[in-house]
């Protein structure tokens, strides 16, 4: 199944997509909850009852008639890991790590798959990552790898959008990762039945069209399963935690010279069997 958040004349739905449509889940069911993260902790016991919903039923809306949300729009946790794969690891110039890199992102950073991505006043250098994102489904501690797929509910795209000037001031990369609107998630959640194997899987990154990061998840330094175990070592994992798991090759700031992004570029994240997210780059302005 694909999951999603959406705007349908401002009001704010949890859907499941059919063809080009949406199905209007608590229209249907009225006693699921209303928001993901409430959807996801009750959902194995809702999930064959949605399940045939959606194989029963017509779109409630067509997709182009709303307006996509993040599908998880304030998740208690977002993390992403760095030098995750090795192509970036060699353009960064570092050495492939021991261990798992991590920083967190604010989760004020998180913005909707086709919403404008902001250039911060304070900073001059914003670039993309195009990122596979884990959506966590089972509140956990301590998984060992064979068996985090259990812990899952599902996968999206996402752009680790990231400042750099901010990031390199210091060992601690949080707030260069955590400026407001730069983690695009989505188009939806696409459930671990519907995509399979989540090491093999397409990404890519076009700029204006021009494709700048193309790779495979099977390139994964620390594949999913490995970092949900690492994680969970050290914290308690919950429903709708969101996982950034690293970038490829081909990020604007390892360029000669750079190609840091500017105002009115449209940044395209693509991964195969789960979906596009696009945006386009506008300056902030003061509030």
């Amino acid at each position: 199944m694909k999951l999603v958040t959406y705007s349908d004349h401002g009001d704010i739905k949890l859907g499941a997509i059919k063809g080009d449509g949406v199905i209007d889940l608590r229209k249907r069911i009225p006693s699921l909850p209303g928001e993901m993260i409430a959807l996801i902790d009750k959902w194995e016991d809702v999930r064959t009852k949605v399940r045939e919903l959606v194989e029963e039923s017509e779109a409630d809306a067509a997709l182009a008639d709303v307006r996509l949300l993040a599908p998880v729009t304030r998740p208690g946790k977002v993390m992403g890991i760095g030098l995750n794969y090795a192509d970036h690891i060699k353009e960064s110039g570092q050495q492939t790590p021991n261990h798992q890199v991590w920083f967190s992102k604010a989760v004020t950073s998180i913005n909707g798959p086709f919403d404008p991505i902001e250039l911060p006043l304070a900073s001059k250098m914003t670039d993309y990552e195009a990122e596979l994102v884990v959506i966590i489904g089972k509140r956990c501690k301590h998984v060992v790898a064979e068996r985090a797929g259990e812990v899952v509910f599902g996968y999206c795209a996402g752009n680790d959008v990231s400042a750099r000037d901010w990031q390199m001031r210091t060992p601690q990369w949080v707030i260069g990762k955590s400026f407001d609107t730069h983690a695009p998630i989505g188009p939806w959640i696409v459930t671990p039945d519907e995509l399979g194997d989540p090491h093999s899987l397409g990404i890519r990154c076009l700029v204006n069209g021009e494709l700048r990061q193309n790779s495979n998840t099977k390139f994964l330094v620390f594949n999913v399963f490995d970092q949900i175990a690492h994680l969970s070592e050290a914290m308690t994992l919950e429903p709708g935690d969101v996982i950034f798991t690293g970038t490829p090759g081909g990020v604007g700031l390892a360029m000669s010279p750079p190609r840091l992004l500017k105002e009115g570029d449209r940044v395209r994240v693509e991964i195969d069997r789960i979906g596009t997210i696009e945006a386009t780059m506008r300056n902030e302005t003061a509030r």
